[in-house]
């Protein structure tokens, strides 16, 4: 009788077992948000966007985009900073308004080491020294030795103040002892815009949206900022190579969470992350753009961050950029 008993009570339990071992993850159980600090098109975007796609494809939950740009990038940083702590809305964060910002400015409205936690390091690219298609100047040298001919009539533009770009261009007039007068504007859209019709002369953009530019001609590619030339622009010098020794500024994306994230989630997205930066689609997909996958643990990422810090401490500094 006690075996009977003891297979029925099996059969009754079977479908609640094999329910909860069924069962996904307890997160995510509704749609996840990463928000972008910037509007669409820059390398931040790109990054969120394929990263959103293959989350989720491999959750089967949804990650999307949202794109919260203003205050070079403070504005939507301040925004997940202040969200609820539960894993539901990330911040895609990038060198300018992780690193730069807190350097440079007194009142964000948030901190990087106390505000968030860091999650993992996505990727990283150089930037882009562009001129429009029909200007004079084919090489960086020729433009630095015609801004030396016109001192403080040569321009160039930047997605914002104290963005990588403008920090980039500021080391570069500095460094090669020329005026240039910058101009600043809301983000790499508009400032691209401008650069196409011509009315500034250089721009330190993201890779991305110069690449298609590039190969239509529309833009001419002087220089890269990284110290290696990049795989999809293998003639095209480095700042390094052409008077800046040791001239090296990429702009790199990565998520992050609110303090107070549960390690657990935090654990769970790292590990997913790594997953999807070795997937042979998002890979390709990202060089195409000259974006290199980086993916790393947390801890990892923590310290990447660090010396990221100390390393525009010190170009701040010599190039004197005054904070607000």
């Amino acid at each position: 009788m006690r075996t009977t008993i003891q297979f029925l009570l099996a059969l009754l339990l079977f479908p609640v077992i094999a329910q909860a071992q069924n069962t996904s993850p307890a997160y995510p159980n509704k749609p996840v948000s990463i928000v972008v600090t910037y509007a669409p098109g820059g390398l931040g975007d790109v990054l969120a966007r394929r990263l959103a796609e293959k989350l989720s494809q491999r959750t089967k939950q949804s990650f999307v985009v949202e794109n919260k740009p203003g205050a070079t990038g403070a504005l939507g940083t301040r925004y997940v900073a202040k969200s609820k702590a539960d894993g539901y809305i990330l911040l895609m964060g990038q060198t300018g308004e992780i690193v730069i910002n807190p350097l440079v400015s007194k009142d964000l409205g948030y901190e990087t080491i106390k505000d968030f936690k860091p999650i993992a390091l996505i990727g990283e690219a150089p930037l882009v020294l562009v001129s429009p298609g029909n200007s004079s100047y084919k090489t960086l040298s020729e433009f630095v030795k015609l801004a030396k001919s016109k001192p403080g009539s040569m321009t160039y533009a930047s997605s914002g103040s104290a963005t990588p770009g403008h920090l980039a261009a500021a080391e570069l007039s500095q460094s090669m002892g020329i005026e240039l007068i910058h101009a600043p504007y809301k983000g790499a859209g508009q400032a691209m815009t401008d650069l196409l019709g011509g009315h500034v002369d250089i721009f330190f953009s993201s890779a991305p949206p110069t690449l298609p530019q590039i190969e239509s001609k529309n833009l001419r590619a002087l220089a890269v900022s990284s110290d290696k030339r990049m795989a999809v622009l293998p003639e095209v010098h480095t700042v390094s190579e052409d008077g800046i020794k040791g001239f090296n500024i990429t702009l790199w994306g990565g998520i992050f969470a609110p303090t107070g994230t549960p390690d657990s989630v935090v654990a769970y997205l790292n590990q997913e992350i790594n997953e999807v930066l070795r997937d042979p689609s998002f890979i390709s997909q990202l060089q195409k753009d000259g974006i290199l996958i980086r993916g790393n643990s947390v801890a990892e990422f923590g310290d990447f961050i660090k010396n990221e810090t100390s390393k525009y401490t010190k170009l701040i500094k010599t190039i004197d950029l005054k904070g607000d």
